[in-house]
């Protein structure tokens, strides 16, 4: 009896509430939509790659249920946008209802092919809009794209070969070993110019015995696992030059992701790496930017060469998921070079090798988790699966007037098995080091500061001043403790900074020498 009396009282409840409700009705809409905003610029995007998905909010302002009688493009199924309303996705809707009060959700994408358009200057501005109603009554939202032409360089380009190598990176700790896909690089395409950026899908090899050269202003654009593998017996040359504007880079070659979007201008790991192989001669890179890799440059091998196998000049490596410079066992000078921001170490020579940098910048203030390793990091060995070491010489690593530094203390670790079958030689010169060790973590010879022939005229734990280390400015402010601190023996070396700014009659450590900004006068 309870429960069938329990039953009426639910009925009758449910019937007179239903009898209170007003059935949704709508009224046809009347040209009051409102916007989140009257134009969507979809940034610029390489021909046929796809774009980011940007949002556009309508809103229903009114006190009435609407439908909008006709959501369109006014390209209709022609458009090379693509919308997705509410989640269904289409490019003309019918009827699309809006309750008062509410509002909707618009999502925009675009692909758009340049080859169909009047190309005269490599770009296109492609337009359409989103309309929405008809007649009287119709309002309009503005979808505007530029679609910038390029070189692309792929696997399977006129059924070239695949060549896959195997790259083995230690991220977080982690052995990663990961397959490269790509093709050898084809004779016409051993130069690369400034008249189209460069848009690079898997590893383009420079074949053995060939040079691969990128002339000054050149862009390249790295699809995700990409890069470029310089062979045994082969070359790099990048001829970047000075520019006077340092926004526009003109003259420097840079080195970047394809994503092209402001939101993917700093993100590290877009791409793989700058990757010379064991056997590799004679790589040089003078002015160029290196940004947003997995490993910006790896070098491999010939540690004893008569001339080094990488000489890198007045560059910039930021933003690099593992490490910014990667040299095992092999040669690299340095002069003028800034590397900043790494997740692992921005610098690391292991397996020993040989290095030499004078008035480098190399720090790191990676901000995307716990970092493990310091700015510099030199080591003489390198592990197995079962732990075993192999030992090779470090027969020098010298770093001359410059600044190592960064957001973690000590910005130097000098890891040696000792063996009396191999040295370990290293020295920092008229450096400013952050090197602070309170609780005597770092013992032993390498770490004996007073020992000058392993340290000479450094200074420890004072404010190198940067600009802005976050935005990788690393020049150097009016209270940095690297001014007039360089030894002009290394200045007279190196006369001119990265900007082209002479150094040599009061010389300041690091890449940059100290200025004056407009923006820092009084």
């Amino acid at each position: 009896m309870k429960r069938y009396l329990y039953f009426l009282i639910t009925l009758g409840f449910l019937m007179l509430w239903s009898s209170c409700r007003k059935d949704f009705e709508f009224s046809p809409s009347t040209g009051s939509l409102q916007f989140s905003k009257d134009t969507i610029y979809l940034d610029t995007v390489f021909t046929n790659i796809g774009s980011s998905t940007y949002n556009l909010k309508v809103y229903n302002r009114s006190d009435n249920n609407i439908s909008i009688p006709s959501l369109r493009l006014a390209l209709g199924e022609t458009s090379n946008y693509r919308l997705n309303v509410d989640g269904i996705a289409g490019k003309i809707f019918k009827n699309v209802e809006i309750l008062s009060k509410d509002s909707l959700f618009i999502f925009v994408e675009s692909t758009i092919d340049i080859n169909n358009f009047p190309n005269p200057d490599g770009n296109y501005l492609y337009t359409d809009q989103i309309e929405f109603d008809a007649g009287s009554n119709q309002q309009k939202v503005e979808l505007v794209t530029l679609v910038q032409d390029a070189v692309f360089i792929y696997p399977d380009r006129d059924n070239t070969t695949k060549i896959i190598e195997t790259l083995t990176l230690n991220i977080g700790g982690d052995l990663i070993e990961t397959e490269l896909q790509g093709r050898e690089l084809l004779p016409n395409e051993l130069t690369f110019t400034n008249e189209k950026p460069y848009v690079i899908y898997g590893f383009a090899t420079v074949p053995p015995n060939e040079t691969l050269t990128i002339e000054a202003g050149s862009r390249l654009h790295f699809h995700d696992n990409s890069g470029i593998i310089v062979s045994k017996g082969a070359s790099i040359h990048v001829n970047g030059a000075f520019s006077n504007d340092r926004d526009l880079l003109e003259n420097e070659v840079v080195f970047e992701g394809d994503r092209l979007e402001p939101n993917f201008s700093d993100i590290p790991g877009q791409w793989g790496a700058i990757w010379l192989l064991d056997g590799s001669v004679n790589n040089t890179i003078n002015y160029a930017t290196i940004k947003n890799a997995l490993v910006g440059i790896l070098c491999d091998g010939n540690p004893n060469g008569v001339n080094d196998k990488l000489t890198i000049t007045n560059s910039q490596v930021y933003n690099s998921a593992s490490f910014g410079v990667l040299g095992r066992n092999t040669s690299i000078y340095g002069e003028n070079v800034v590397i900043n921001n790494s997740g692992l170490s921005s610098f690391a020579g292991i397996l020993g090798g040989r290095y030499n940098f004078t008035h480098a910048t190399i720090a790191n203030y990676w901000d995307n988790g716990f970092r493990q390793f310091p700015s510099v990091l030199l080591n003489n060995f390198v592990l197995d699966e079962e732990n075993n070491a192999t030992i090779a010489d470090l027969t020098e690593a010298n770093f001359n007037n410059c600044i190592i530094y960064g957001n973690d203390n000590p910005e130097i670790l000098l890891d040696e098995i000792e063996d009396e079958s191999v040295v370990f030689n290293f020295k920092f010169t008229n450096c400013l080091i952050r090197f602070e060790d309170n609780n005597n973590n770092f013992t032993g010879p390498n770490y004996d500061l007073d020992d000058t022939s392993k340290y000479e005229g450094n200074i420890y734990n004072e404010d190198p001043n940067f600009k802005d280390s976050d935005l990788n400015e690393l020049i150097i402010g009016d209270d940095s403790a690297a001014i007039n601190k360089g030894l002009a023996t290394f200045a007279t070396q190196v006369p001119v900074d990265i900007l082209n700014v002479n150094r040599t009659s009061s010389p300041d450590l690091g890449a940059y020498q100290h200025i004056t900004l407009p923006d820092e006068e009084d």
